[in-house]
């Protein structure tokens, strides 16, 4: 895997997916362990779609799956599609069949959201509730993931911050129910500042579709995709194959290692 250096950015590449996904594993496992040994738990953001599947489906494998503290994990979700848990569209379900139902960690340690297929506000405000209660969090104040995973659209949405769409203008609240026109529905969705303030954001990002928006989102500016305007407290890494970097000018990067 090669290592590069944007500003505060780093960004990994892999030769294809299978690495990128060994690689973000490792990456996992680690921070469990030092977040666990120094804090006592893991808090962790999944993501939903199509990239981060083979990714949770590693996890679960004994390889990695056996050095994860899952007792001490808990895991929440940065966005969620409003249907039914077993609705082939939840983020929640495609999570448990690739990797909750295949690891022992406490029912209590796995939060989705609940109600968003009856009441997306209500879910909402329910969801925000949760994270509060979880992370002790006073007024104003925002949760403080470690381990926040992303993936990016054709459209340099991230999470369900969509360009245009109201949350991204959203400053005091931690998760809301967005409504995303092009869809015509709303989704649960961690907002900018709850995002920001986690310890490690990671952008996972694979594929030749992805080339020409991930060109635009790390080498264009001021920042104005969602994409873009993820800028955490904490550290931030993009893991991409080269299929998707294969647009890009790595002359702009400076190279930090080769290797894992």
């Amino acid at each position: 895997m090669e290592t590069f250096r944007l500003d505060k950015v780093t960004i990994n590449i892999g030769k294809d997916k299978d690495e990128l996904t060994h690689r973000l594993a490792d990456r996992f496992v680690s921070l469990a362990q030092d977040c666990v040994k120094n804090s006592g738990r893991y808090a962790v953001a999944l993501s939903g779609g199509s990239t981060p599947k083979a990714f949770y489906a590693l996890l679960a494998e004994p390889e990695y799956g056996n050095q994860v503290p899952w007792k001490a994990t808990h895991l929440f979700w940065g966005d969620e599609r409003c249907v039914a848990h077993d609705s082939p569209e939840s983020n929640y379900k495609m999570a448990v069949d690739a990797l909750i139902s295949k690891v022992p960690i406490p029912a209590e340690n796995v939060h989705p959201t609940h109600g968003q297929d009856q009441d997306p506000v209500a879910a909402a405000l329910k969801y925000e509730k949760e994270i509060v209660e979880f992370f002790k969090l006073g007024a104003g104040e925002f949760p403080a993931f470690d381990f926040n995973l992303l993936g990016m659209g054709p459209d340099g949405h991230t999470a369900s911050l969509f360009p245009g769409s109201a949350a991204l203008e959203e400053r005091s609240r931690i998760v809301v129910a967005n409504f995303v026109a092009k869809f015509n529905t709303y989704r649960i969705t961690l907002t900018l500042p709850a995002i920001n303030n986690s310890k490690n954001v990671i952008f996972m990002v694979a594929g030749q579709d992805k080339q020409e928006m991930l060109k635009t989102v790390l080498e264009s500016g001021p920042p104005v995709l969602p994409s873009q305007l993820i800028a955490p407290a904490g550290k931030l890494d993009w893991y991409i194959d080269r299929a998707a970097a294969a647009g890009l000018d790595l002359h702009l990067f400076s190279p930090v290692s080769s290797g894992v």
